[in-house]
């Protein structure tokens, strides 16, 4: 598939000129600092030092006096307790947090996560019918609750306090909670927006601390659990949370949770430094799939605990609903590939939506993800679910897949997610009109440039520039994630200088040596992947362009630098 090749705003030449010299580094690595909005030297220190001592005041957040008031109270009454959380990796970790904080500071607490199926996201009826159930009187909401006004209103018909601990958008209406924690809620003056629902969690017990005197240090037990959130959650990774992915990594590598130190040996990645891409791909996964596959507790059961064998117990039979996953959504998108590929009215649309009454609906939301990947179209999965169709939609770079099914609301039953992502649910009969109506409107106001992947260069490079010293320099930029990419470099006419081979199985991947004609005798070693097809093209010492980034790799006890290209463009 042929990619964009778009490359960045370089920013202002005399700045990045300023910083180049004050730092003493390259100006290519002084203009990536300049695109993150890094202008002085001071604030570069700060970027490539974070310290914890700049986190914000917890207190500057909107209610937070209130709800450290309400867990007092709890606490001084010998009141029951409910921690209560979403399903997902963010949810998960934010009960545990919650809930391994205050286990031996409550007379009595538990926790709750609801069904995936039964329930769904957010806060249920069936969750607040149980905490009543279980004479608990409070109930601290974390990654939810932000949009449950009529659920908090009636909960406190049944007697129960909530606390809400929430970073999603809040609607026109803020539940009636004893108190809303929320960033983004308005009239908030807290200054860093973009916490995780984990992040908000931390920040209440921050500031309990702080009002009982206890030391402030014993936020730093849980920054592991942190930074699993801010990763998994996709947020941005800047500012404060930049902060508590530096450190929660340093504490996932040197001293993890029990919990999070099984999850690390059966995921195979007890023997080297865990990355933000490492909890993106291997530990996150493993966490989302007891929600996908049986039920979200299973991961606060092994996140909470303090016993090794029974942690061993719990992520071993997690790790084996994560095999199950795979497997499933594997089947699934290959049923999912076959449906467009042998109906020609769904290849030629500009939008892709299948249904599948039997698909599993645990997995939906990656097979959309997949399909994106493969036909780069705005996606809809559907399956049926009680009754009802209902599925994820994921969307292309620059296009509002959320305004796109808000269109088609008059055929929905419910829908909600953002300009990238959505969850909806309609009746089955209803399909059909709105494969054709939701085409519609992306016809309609998508662009063609927008059915095209795009890769996005952060700025040119000769190899030459690349050395240890650089490569020093832009580890600091670490921890990579969204805001903070890890950098894509564009070098023009580079060749292989003949030992170039494929390598895989098949021969679909490509390893090469290349050289640039600036400096031909250096040579620099180089993977594409999914590349191998072109091997013939330019191992005849054709000059091609090629947007990579710049990574270690370790052979046999030797690391070494080495370019992973990203794509490959010919003359």
């Amino acid at each position: 598939m042929n990619k964009n090749w778009v490359i960045k705003a370089p920013g202002n030449e005399d700045t990045i000129a300023s910083l180049s010299r004050d730092l003493e580094i390259e100006k290519s690595l002084a203009r990536l600092l300049v695109q993150r909005g890094i202008t002085t030297r001071e604030e570069a220190l700060e970027f490539f030092h974070p310290d914890l001592s700049n986190l914000h005041d917890p207190y500057l957040m909107k209610d937070m006096d209130l709800a450290v008031e309400r867990i007092r109270e709890a606490e001084q009454a010998g009141e029951k307790v409910m921690v209560y959380g979403d399903y997902d990796v963010d949810g998960t970790t934010a009960v545990s947090l919650i809930y391994s904080f205050f286990r031996n500071r409550f007379r009595e607490v538990g926790y709750y996560i609801p069904d995936r199926y039964h329930e769904g996201y957010g806060i249920s009826l069936k969750g607040i019918d149980y905490a009543a159930e279980q004479g608990c009187t409070l109930i601290i909401a974390l990654d939810c609750g932000i949009k449950a006004v009529e659920k908090i209103d009636y909960a406190k018909m049944k007697g129960i306090d909530f606390i809400i601990c929430d970073h999603h958008n809040p609607g026109d209406v803020i539940p009636a909670a004893v108190a809303v924690l929320d960033p983004k809620q308005e009239g908030c003056p807290y200054p860093y927006k973009e916490l995780s629902g984990c992040g908000v969690g931390l920040k209440l017990i921050q500031a309990y601390c702080m009002d009982t005197g206890l030391p402030a240090e014993m936020i730093n037990e849980y920054l592991d659990l942190a930074v699993v959130s801010i990763a998994s959650d996709i947020v941005p990774i800047t500012g404060e949370n930049r902060v508590l992915a530096y450190y929660g990594l340093k504490k996932l590598n040197e001293d993890p949770s029990t919990g999070l130190k099984a999850i690390r040996e059966v995921a195979g990645i007890r023997c080297k430094e865990i990355d933000i891409e490492d909890i993106v791909f291997k530990i996150g996964p493993r966490i989302n799939a007891a929600g996908r596959m049986e039920s979200g507790r299973k991961a606060v059961d092994l996140l909470v605990s303090d016993h090794p064998e029974e942690a061993e117990i719990i992520s071993k039979k997690i790790n084996s609903y994560n095999l199950d996953r795979r497997n499933i959504d594997s089947e699934i998108t290959r049923q999912a590939i076959e449906m467009i590929r042998s109906d020609p009215r769904i290849q030629e649309r500009n939008s892709t939506v299948l249904y599948n009454p039997v698909w599993h609906k645990g997995v939906i939301g990656i097979v959309a993800s997949r399909l994106l990947e493969y036909f780069y179209k705005p996606t809809v999965i559907l399956t049926r679910s009680n009754g009802l169709a209902t599925g994820s939609a994921r969307s292309v770079n620059g296009f509002d897949l959320y305004q796109a099914i808000e269109s088609c609301s008059d055929l929905l039953i419910n829908f909600g997610g953002h300009k990238y992502a959505a969850g909806l649910t309609m009746k089955v009969k209803d399909v059909p009109q709105f494969t054709e109506r939701f085409d519609e409107i992306v016809s309609e106001n998508i662009t063609p440039e927008q059915l095209i992947p795009v890769v996005e260069i952060d700025t040119e490079l000769q190899l030459k520039e690349i050395n240890e010293g650089f490569f020093e320099t832009l580890k600091k930029f670490k921890p990579f994630g969204p805001e903070n990419m890890n950098p894509v470099f564009l070098s023009e006419n580079v060749v292989d200088n003949g030992y170039g081979r494929t390598v895989g199985t098949n021969g679909e991947h490509l390893k090469l040596t290349l050289i640039q004609e600036e400096n031909p005798f250096k040579v620099f070693p180089a993977i594409a992947f999914h590349q191998g097809k072109i091997f013939q093209k330019i191992s005849n010492g054709i000059p091609f362009d090629i947007c990579y980034q710049i990574m270690e790799n370790e052979f046999r006890g030797t690391v070494n630098l080495q370019i992973n290209i990203m794509d490959i463009k010919l003359d």
